[in-house]
């Protein structure tokens, strides 16, 4: 078995992609006589500077010949890939060895590509370590998304996703596709399939706005599902199609850390106590102070995120947290937070026996006074009011998710749930 990895040969504005890359090579794989076992699509750090959109590596599973593999994946990198593009760096690897039988340096050079920094150096050094054939276009950087496609099967939570293509020269055109169709199918296989439409606003999540290759992408738990609900979508004709396997909607970016250990170009869940009332600024950008002993940091829901901002701007101080999501500029960008504790009091001027008005402050330290019954009180009242927010989880809807970010409709988190459909 012969295990090919390719990353970085899209671009931010240019009009390819590199899992449409891996189905060009998956298919000249299949035309030399070989077989492919799998596809796989890896979601590397989204936190760090260099990337695209969606932070994406191939890798595919063959019983090719190292060497013809290779050459076939070359040749489709040079044909196709953008390179020139100056954010475009492509990176191969070519692994002879069964994906069964990583080594435990590529797998975890793998795993910390899911979660943290890497360079180039250290991917030619593991590469020359273990003879595999490699190759890097401009600065190389492709490389470190091309060996951690490499070694990271196999996955620990794997989902899927089936992506259409469309024909060459539809590229940067409008996409033709029936939303009818697309909520059909969707609603007939919620919720093994997923993040396929945003039900609430009435969007087709699965179809990007970019100018690439894809037409849609399915995303599931199962094979199957995402095939059948993508050969349900009508609209424009489709060039080819895969199917991937993936860290997609596994929340394995996640680095479980204490508040005061958060770092900027890394994702966490962390835990801590509101401090500050939430404040939209301009732009409909809601910010709140979370705290945990001394540490404190702002963390931020915004604009894009529509509705999950009403959740945030239901907390108040003293409510219980844990919260999901990167660290930028001293910014936690909120994914998700789950309310561990609600604070269910607030405290106001107390009000007079009396006659039921509101007293005021009798001076610094003499408490509380009423101005017409001269009824005193010594502080502030405590009164239970209602809440709009219940304990359990809260998530920003399908048009806003990342792509390795766990949808709350997935299970297994530690508290109850308010999933966005």
């Amino acid at each position: 078995m012969t295990v090919v990895g390719v990353d970085d040969t899209d671009s931010r504005t240019g009009g390819m992609c590199t899992t449409y890359l891996g189905a060009l090579l998956a298919d000249s794989l299949r035309a030399a006589g070989a077989t492919v076992e799998r596809l796989l699509l890896l979601r590397c750090n989204p936190a760090v500077p260099h990337k695209t959109r969606g932070n994406a590596a191939v890798g595919l599973h063959t019983d090719c010949e190292p060497g013809r593999a290779f050459a076939l994946a070359r040749g489709l990198i040079e044909e196709h890939a953008m390179v020139g593009d100056p954010n475009t760096n492509p990176g191969l690897v070519v692994a002879p060895h069964g994906s069964d039988a990583v080594p435990g340096t590529v797998a975890e050079f793998a795993r910390r590509a899911v979660t943290g920094h890497l360079d180039t150096e250290e991917a030619r050094e593991l590469c020359s370590d273990h003879e595999y054939r490699f190759s890097g276009w401009e600065n190389g950087r492709g490389l470190i998304g091309a060996l951690a496609a490499v070694g990271s099967w196999p996955l620990p939570d794997p989902t899927y996703e089936r992506i259409a293509y469309r024909e060459r020269e539809r590229w940067g055109t409008d996409r033709e596709v029936d939303p009818d169709s697309v909520f059909a199918a969707a609603d007939a296989f919620y919720p093994r399939v997923w993040d396929t439409v945003d039900r609430e606003t009435g969007e087709v999540v699965c179809v990007p706005n970019t100018p690439c290759p894809v037409l849609s992408g399915i995303r599931g738990d199962d094979p199957g599902s995402v095939a059948v609900v993508a050969d349900r979508i009508e609209g424009e004709s489709v060039e080819r199609a895969e199917t991937f396997v993936t860290n997609q909607g596994t929340d394995a970016h996640l680095g479980e850390t204490p508040l005061s250990a958060l770092r900027g170009g890394y994702c966490y869940r962390s835990d801590g106590r509101v401090a500050s009332e939430p404040e939209t600024r301009e732009g409909g950008h809601v910010f709140f102070t979370l705290e945990e002993g001394e540490a404190r940091i702002r963390c931020a829901a915004f604009e894009p995120t529509k509705r999950f901002r009403d959740r945030v701007r239901a907390l108040r101080p003293g409510d219980r947290l844990a919260v999901c999501g990167e660290v930028s500029g001293g910014t936690l960008k909120l994914e998700k937070f789950a309310v561990r504790e609600l604070n269910r009091f607030r405290y106001r001027n107390p009000r007079c026996p009396d006659c039921g008005r509101s007293m005021e402050s009798a001076g610094r330290k003499q408490g509380y006074r009423c101005r017409e019954c001269r009824t005193s009180a010594l502080g502030k009242e405590r009164v239970e009011v209602d809440r709009d927010l219940g304990i359990g989880w809260y998530e920003v809807p399908p048009t806003a998710r990342r792509h390795v970010a766990k949808p709350l409709v997935r299970g297994g988190f530690d508290a109850p749930v308010h999933p966005e459909r």
